[in-house]
This record gives structure tokens, sequence and C-alpha cells, in this order.
């Protein structure tokens, strides 16, 4: 014996109208029975006058009455059952019916009559005949023409059924929501801040980046642009520079940001007295922040960066943890409010460098190695070699220090390789857990206290307190 099947699902139908609900097809060999619940009696087949009464897997309400309210199912020898709750609506002329529960039309700009029957009108949310080109009414369809937020709400057909020779009025509604939901929002540039100065080094590379919020999901309209003294960089003719694009969306609203890198592959004198303008503007307006450039001091060690950053590289489209933290909160704590130097392989290293040349020069030129370790970068091949080198680098030839940060459970470290099993051993890994992320922008966290005691000293006086 099959195990008795329960199916639910709930109708408002309006007062007066035609009504039919249809139980599901088990099996067509299978004789289906109506019953009405609160009554307990079986709806039987069309006679002649016959208001309520079943034909096969349909049950007909020709036209509905408030009395008809109540609890409908269909059962397939009482093994399994389709129940349905029926809650019939005064009619009130001039008014449309709406139900919280009703189907989503498609977003698309289409909303279908759930009927074949030939549809008389269409009725907009204030119950109002459509008006407009915008409005096109084929067969079961209506369609909108570039949907706006203001076309969503409820849409209203109503068409006639006749059932020999009686003719019934029938009414279905939908909810109309647009996929194109965009808005734009005042352009705000999140970095960097205006007036900033940004130290570089003559013959240099240097990377300036600047983000904005522009809106609500993609914007048809909108842009982040540098300038330089005032020139678009696009109309210069310098190939030293270079601007790149991408675009991300963030939290269940998808505001939607853009960055655009301006990568210089060579800093000159007259760089350092040029002002660097990033614009950012919509369909509402535009702003823009200005920084400039100033000559960094040349260390006595001759190291330009006080350290290389290994990290696991991210090929996907979407943003990760990992990848927020070496390019947002690492920077934010360690160059902005420590006043360290970093080299992060995606923001220093430039297209067109040979990247095995260049990621070992970054490195021979940086006082300190911090190695990211995940579970991604312990099992990728693409990263073994920057490892390789970086390890070789502080274990036998320079003899720079190496800053472990386990940003998520390893587990036994007898899976590492020999020289990160030695260090470890050695001094540790200083481990990212749940209560540094309280406050992960606070150079005075617990973790950040540590990073920065394995880092080389720096004059700025935010982080002069802690010893190393």
């Amino acid at each position: 014996r099959e195990d008795v099947l329960l199916c639910f699902y709930s109708i408002d139908p309006m007062e007066g109208e035609a009504l039919v609900i249809k139980c599901p097809k088990w099996s067509s060999s299978v004789k289906v029975t109506w019953y009405r619940l609160d009554t307990n009696k079986i709806i039987p087949a069309e006679e002649e006058g016959s208001r309520v009464f079943s034909i096969e897997r349909f049950l007909w309400f020709l036209p509905t009455s408030r009395e008809d309210s109540g609890n409908y199912t269909c059962s397939n020898n009482r093994t399994k059952s389709y129940n349905v709750s029926v809650q019939v609506h005064s009619y009130k002329p001039g008014e449309c019916f709406q139900s919280d529960s009703l189907p989503n039309a498609t977003g698309r700009g289409k909303i279908v009559c759930p009927t074949l029957i030939t549809i008389e009108c269409y009725y907009c949310p204030d119950c109002k005949p459509l008006q407009g080109q915008r409005f096109f009414k084929k067969e079961k369809y209506i369609y909108i023409e570039n949907p706006r937020r203001e076309d969503d709400g409820y849409y209203t057909c109503q068409f006639i059924y006749t059932h020999k020779g009686n003719v019934f009025n029938v009414s279905a509604t939908r909810i109309f929501i647009s996929e194109v939901k965009y808005s734009p929002l005042p352009p705000q540039i999140i970095f960097p801040k205006n007036k900033e100065v940004i130290e570089a080094e003559l013959g240099a590379a240097l990377s300036l980046k600047c983000q904005a919020r522009l809106g609500i999901k993609k914007q048809p309209l909108a842009a982040v642009r540098w300038d330089v003294d005032n020139i678009p960089v696009k109309s210069l003719a310098c190939s030293r520079f270079r601007e790149e694009t991408h675009f991300s969306f963030e939290g269940h609203e998808h505001v939607y940001y853009e960055e655009t890198t301006l990568n210089i592959t060579e800093i000159k004198k007259e760089d350092l007295q040029s002002n660097f303008t990033c614009i950012a503007l919509n369909t509402m307006y535009n702003t823009r922040v200005t920084v400039t450039l100033q000559l960094r001091a040349q260390a006595k060690d001759g190291k330009i960066y006080d350290a290389y950053v290994i990290y696991p590289k991210n090929h996907a489209n979407e943003a990760n943890f990992v990848e927020y933290f070496v390019y947002q909160i690492m920077p934010e704590i360690l160059e902005n409010k420590c006043g360290y130097k970093l080299c992060i392989y995606g923001r220093d290293i430039y297209p067109g460098e040979d990247a095995a040349s260049a990621v070992e020069k970054r490195m021979q030129k940086s006082r300190r190695l911090i190695i990211l370790l995940t579970q991604q970068l312990i099992h990728s091949k693409e990263d073994a070699y920057d490892q390789h080198i970086a390890l070789h680098d502080a274990l036998i030839q320079n003899g720079t220090k190496v800053i472990l940060l386990e940003m998520e459970t390893i587990g036994t470290y007898g899976n590492l390789q020999e020289s990160l099993q030695f260090i470890i051993k050695q001094q540790g890994t200083i481990k990212w857990k749940e209560e540094h992320t309280v406050h992960p922008q606070s150079p005075n966290s617990r973790f950040w206290k540590q990073v920065r005691c394995q880092m080389p000293l720096t004059h700025r006086s935010s982080c002069s307190a802690n010893t190393r």
C-alpha cells in the first residue's frame, strides 16, 4: 500500500466568477474523487443546473458563491490527496482583487494570464485599463516595454468563459516585479582620501587605486577614471600610464562598486609635481579626490618594501575573504595607519613584467616575507614557486624574517613542506581567530599587535608604542 500523500494549496477567487481547480495527474488508470472536507461529501459529476460539480480531475464552480469558502480535496483511492483551501471574496465594483499568495510574473516585461481563453482586458494595480504604447497585448500575454520600478505591482486580467450557453466572468491577478531594479546612489569615493600624499620611488613602478560606490545593481552609466593634471589618462600619449577597471557587488542589495587602478610603470621627477585626480560619476552627478606623490626616503639597508606578501591567487569571479584581507585590511592597517610599505603581487607587479623575475626582485627588496597560510595555498601548485623562492631567500640566502599568518585552521603541520615546518617550530604562527574579526581594522587588536611585533621598526607614532 502506498503512503498517504497530502498536498496543500490555497486559492482566493472573486465572488460571482467562474473557477476551475485541477487535481494532479497521478495515474491515468486511477479514478479521482473530489470531496468537500467540512461536510465529507463527495462532489458529484455535472448535472443539469449544477453550479458546483466535478469532471474527472477538475472541480468546477460556475459561478463561485461566498458559501463555497472551505476546504476541498481530490483523492486517489485515499492513498494520495491534494487539498485546496478556497476563500471566496466579495465583489466590489471598481476594485481589482489582490492576494499576498499570488505567483510572480517573469520580471522581464511579460505577464501571463493563466488561461487559454481570449483576454478581454488587462488592468494595472489601480484597476484602470492599461494605456500607452509601452503596454502591448497578445493572446494571453501582456508585454511591458523597458520595465521600470514604477511598473511593479498587481496586474489583473479579466476575460469571459462560456459554458453550455451560459456566460461567466473570470479574473486572475499576478504580481509583477521587474528585474531591472538598478538605481544610482550619490557617487562616493571609498579610497583614496582627498589630498592624500603617497610615497614613491624614482624609477620604480607605482599603482594608484580608486574605488567608488555608484548605485544599486549594475549601472547603465557609471565610471571611475583617473586624470593627470586635469587630463584624462586615456587622452595622454604617455605609455607609462595605464588604467584597469573592475566592478563588484556587495551585500543582499547588490551595492555596485567600481575600482580603477592607475598603473605607472616608472616614476619620474615630473610626477612628483603632478596632481592625480580620481573622478567617479553616474547619472546623478560626479565627485573627485586628488592625491600627490612625494619621494620616499631611501632606507640604509637598500630595501624598498617592509614586507612582501604571499597569498593564494584567486581566479574566480567572486571575491573571497583572503583577497579582501590582502587588498583592503592589510594596506589600511600596515600602510595607512602604521607607515609600512607592502609589496602585493596583484597590486605591485604589473602586466608585461616577467612574473618570475619580478617576484624574485621584489622579495630581495623586502625586509620581511608575510605568508598567508590557507588550505588553498598549501595545495596550490601555482603558488609553490613563490613559496620556494621566499623560503630559500629567508633560510639560506639573505636571512629574511618570515611572518606566518594562519588565516584558517591548518590542522597538523606535518603536511607542510619541511622549510615551513622548521619556521613554525622556531616561531609559531599568528592565528586569525574569531576575536580578531570584531575590530579587524584596529591596529591595537591582539592580532595586529602580534604582526607589528614581527615587522621592522616604523617612524609612525601610532605604532611606536609597541616593542619588537
